[in-house]
């Protein structure tokens, strides 16, 4: 390692001190690395969570489907109509479950769309949407966000080749 150093800082005091490299490009792109790989895990660890809560529906949709199966008149003596209960039971536990569901997909869909540096507005579209989720929703959004408008970002998910971490001088031999 501190021959690598030696040799580039021979290399920036001797004729190599003629050529120009941009130093700091190896940094931004190993710290876009980094932001895009800690997003990929939040959002993948957000959609797990989604996955699970989505799940304590179910306890809707078994009352209403106990509800449905118990053999209790329909119209009871004070005027309750039985059936519209199951049928509240059985919606509400539906259409959470399937909003948890479709909002758990959506979201390691863009942690994988992440990974593989792909349909970048569909990921900004998605970490707006998450803006809406207070508090860990915003948090994770606005992250998401601020890495994503950087043009080094969008040029890596453009498929533009990266530069290398620490640019190598010529060699001279």
């Amino acid at each position: 390692m501190s021959g690598d150093v030696a040799r580039l800082r021979a290399c920036a005091t001797s004729a190599c001190a003629s050529h120009t490299y941009n130093w700091s490009v190896g940094e931004l792109v190993d710290r876009d690395q980094e932001h895009l790989r800690l997003l990929k895990w939040g959002f993948y660890i957000t959609a797990g969570m989604i996955g699970c809560f989505s799940l304590f529906s179910l306890v809707y949709i078994g009352l209403g489907g106990l509800l449905a199966f118990i053999p209790i008149p329909a119209t009871d003596s004070s005027g309750f109509n039985r059936r519209f209960a199951e049928a509240l039971f059985l919606g509400v536990g539906v259409a959470f479950f399937l909003i948890g569901l479709t909002t758990a997909l959506l979201t390691y869909f863009v942690g994988r769309s992440i990974s593989e540096r792909r349909r970048w507005i569909f990921c900004m579209i998605v970490a707006g949407l998450w803006c809406l989720r207070v508090p860990f929703g915003t948090a994770i959004g606005i992250c998401a966000i601020l890495v994503l408008i950087r043009p080094s970002v969008k040029a890596l998910f453009d498929g533009e080749r990266m530069p290398p971490a620490i640019p190598t001088p010529p060699y001279s031999g």
